[in-house]
């Protein structure tokens, strides 16, 4: 508490627009009196004046007053860049010995704050502006801030206070210094992978272009440096770069769906981190219009249910064969009353083969339409990464089955001669129900019941000698068996009889889903894979997702963007896939392992502003510090001591960083005490006047 007197207060007796009017009146005649130069006009003058202060009822005023203590605030950066090297155990030394000497002010308060980190970068100022934000601008002794000096929310020094957040409605005034305590070391040395453009989406079976830079820090223009760009999983790109400049790098889009590249830089020697030496960059693919062959080999009652399925779909191209009449048919029709457009075999199965994406066989039997070069090519376009579904009937296990003719070498299914006719229900297999194709599909079996799908009346019996089979028919013989033949896919539908659930027939059957996922999956589709690892972010929230055919699912490594790792064990969800979902704090891209497959998963921006530049550096923070008057220190030079300034004094110097003493307080009372006693006011008024009238009676 500290009391005194604080200066003179009025207290009028009356209005002062009164004692205004009495002073003007007495003036004039005190300039008239003047004017006829009467004796004692200046002993009136002093009368008079005596007489007006008396009205105003001067009071000397005293205030009882409370002393208020400055408020500083140090900032700590707690985000991921300070992972680098020992920067950690820098701050957290610096923080201490910071806390520990402004304690030893009595008259200072310490706020400590802790910076976030967003999507956006390191943001300090916003949480220093809430620091702030029940504080009078005259207690504000100052900022120090511990941080690599790597922050994104730094507003201009024009728009206000070193204090206030760019977005910030009402930054506060610039009466305090801001100070930085930079951690790191000015001799750090860093490489930067920079993505200047990708494209969003590319076409499957293309290229994209992506623009690539590398940038030493600091500079070594010229230097040539091996960049590795590599979906998931894949072989990897190699391309030469010379630093400081920009190249265009072609990579191909091999499936539709999102394909994450990985693309990373060699290290550069005595390198700080290798954090940014790598970049994500995620590209759509699109497909191009798919182009489908359908070739019915003969008419039946099933035959529209491929055709509606394949040309609902508003992306595909597709292609209708069926062959009504085969060569060997010998007839009295009249030459004018046949086709007059011959098949195009030539054409389909030589030239344009390989233009297609899935080619569909529905009952086609031999007729010697397709001689068996042309079944042979059918055959090299499956391993050359093609695809064939064949829905096959009655006659798949006679003699003119397509499995005797060279496509034969690449069907997963054995016929064995014997066609079942009876009532059945298809199942769902025990890898079928893991299998992407299959898992999930509504109104399927579980464990021993019946499935709820209408009956079906044929089956071609046959074994299966390669592939998976994912569903089941008469005594839990093969239905639908999916095989890969070299860099191709195979299916084969051992009845003719879908068509039954597409006329909802026994109450029918999901066969618009089945027939679209089995297509997609021939067609490399993936999320279809059945060996499939993939991660999935949302917020900071990472699910991990495996799909195998296998029952036990090994437990992943997961990778975090600074190289630390944590083992995760999947469990078994319903859909077949084996799934885990865990937290996640670090910004950047996370690594998903099992041993034989691999993920990509990207936290925040694909390519963070945190991560950009790793060098500490206070030059993103200078213009603030000088408007501020504030000062840098290194922390792995040694620590600055601290010291109280004034107002408008420098704040900083080569070991020491200055706080402002503001010397606010809080006025807790007002005492007040006539200037002069009444008494003496009337004594001196009437004095004046006597001595005036003995001035003007001599």
């Amino acid at each position: 508490m500290m009391t005194g007197i604080t200066g003179v207060g009025f207290a009028p007796l009356i209005p002062w627009q009164a004692i205004a009017l009495i002073g003007g009146i007495a003036g004039l005649l005190i300039l008239f009196s003047a004017f006829r130069a009467a004796r004692g006009t200046f002993l009136r003058l002093f009368s008079i004046a005596v007489l007006v202060l008396a009205l105003f009822n001067p009071r000397l005023e005293s205030e009882t007053r409370q002393p208020q203590p400055d408020v500083a605030v140090i900032v700590a950066d707690e985000s991921s860049s300070q992972n680098t090297g020992d920067r950690r155990e820098q701050l957290a030394r610096a923080l201490e010995d910071v806390q520990e000497k402004l304690a030893k002010f009595d008259d200072l308060e310490v706020r400590v704050v802790r910076g976030t980190e967003t999507e956006d970068g390191t943001q300090l100022f916003g949480e220093l502006n809430r620091a702030l934000a029940d504080l009078p601008k005259d207690r504000f002794a100052g900022a120090v801030m511990i941080t690599d000096g790597q922050v994104h929310d730094v507003p201009a020094p024009a728009a206000g206070a070193p204090d206030a957040a760019a977005d910030d409605p009402e930054p506060a005034e610039p009466n305090a210094p801001l100070h930085v305590m930079l951690t790191g070391s000015p001799e750090e040395r860093d490489r930067r992978l920079v993505v200047v453009r990708a494209p969003a989406f590319g076409i499957v079976g293309k290229t994209v272009q992506l623009s690539l830079r590398v940038d030493d820090r600091p500079s070594r223009a010229g230097t040539t440096v091996e960049v590795t760009i590599a979906e998931a999983g894949g072989p990897a790109t190699r391309a030469l770069l010379r630093t400081g400049e920009e190249r265009t790098v072609e990579v191909p889009i091999e499936h539709g769906g999102a394909s994450i590249f990985e693309i990373e830089a060699a290290p550069m020697a005595n390198e700080m981190s290798l954090i940014n030496n790598r970049a994500v960059v995620t590209v759509n693919g699109v497909r191009d219009r798919l182009r489908v062959l359908l070739v019915s080999g003969q008419p039946h009652a099933g035959e529209r249910t491929w055709r509606n399925l394949l040309k609902s779909d508003p992306s595909v191209d597709l292609v209708h064969f069926t062959i009504l009449r085969p060569p060997e048919k010998n007839d009295f029709t009249p030459l004018n009353e046949l086709a007059l457009i011959s098949f195009p075999i030539r054409e389909l199965f030589e030239i344009k083969l390989h233009e297609f994406d899935l080619i569909v066989f529905d009952r086609y039997v031999i007729r010697f339409v397709l001689p068996p070069a042309y079944l042979g090519n059918i055959s090299r376009y499956v391993r050359d990464g093609g695809a064939v579904l064949a829905a096959v009937g009655p006659d798949f296990a006679g003699v003119r089955s397509l499995y005797h003719t060279p496509l034969g070498q690449v069907f997963p299914g054995l016929p064995s001669g014997r066609v079942i006719e009876q009532a059945f229900r298809a199942r769902v297999s025990g890898k079928g129900r893991r299998h992407p194709v299959t898992a999930g599909l509504p109104g399927a079996a579980t464990g021993d019941g019946e499935s709820a799908w209408g009956q079906w009346f044929r089956q071609i019996e046959a074994s299966e000698r390669a592939g998976v089979t994912l569903m089941t028919g008469v005594d839990e013989r093969p239905l639908l068996i999916l095989n890969r033949v070299g860099k191709g896919r195979v299916a084969q539908f051992m009845s003719d009889h879908i068509w039954l659930w597409a006329r909802g027939f026994d109450g029918g059957g999901p066969h618009a889903e089945l027939l679209r996922r089995l297509s997609h999956w021939l067609m490399k589709e993936p999320d279809l894979e059945e060996e499939d690892l993939r991660a999935i972010v949302d917020g900071n929230q990472l699910t991990i997702q495996r799909r195998s055919l296998n029952e036990e699912v090994p437990p992943v490594t997961v990778t975090a963007p600074s190289g630390t790792q944590r083992i995760v064990r999947l469990e078994e969800s319903q859909d077949g896939s084996s799934t885990a979902t865990i937290t996640v704090e670090e910004t950047g891209l996370y690594k998903i392992e099992d041993g034989t497959r691999a993920a990509t998963a990207a936290v925040g921006k694909l390519n963070p502003p945190e991560l950009s530049d790793l060098r500490a550096s206070p030059d993103k923070l200078m213009p603030l510090i000088k408007a501020s008057g504030g000062g840098v220190s290194w922390i792995a030079e040694g620590l600055p001591d601290f010291r109280r300034t004034r107002p408008g004094r420098t704040a900083s110097g080569n070991d020491w960083l200055g706080l402002v003493r503001n010397g606010s307080y809080v006025v807790t009372g007002v005492r007040q005490a006539p200037l002069l006693p009444a008494l003496l006011f009337l004594l001196l008024a009437a004095g004046g006047l006597t001595m005036a009238w003995w001035r003007e009676g001599q």
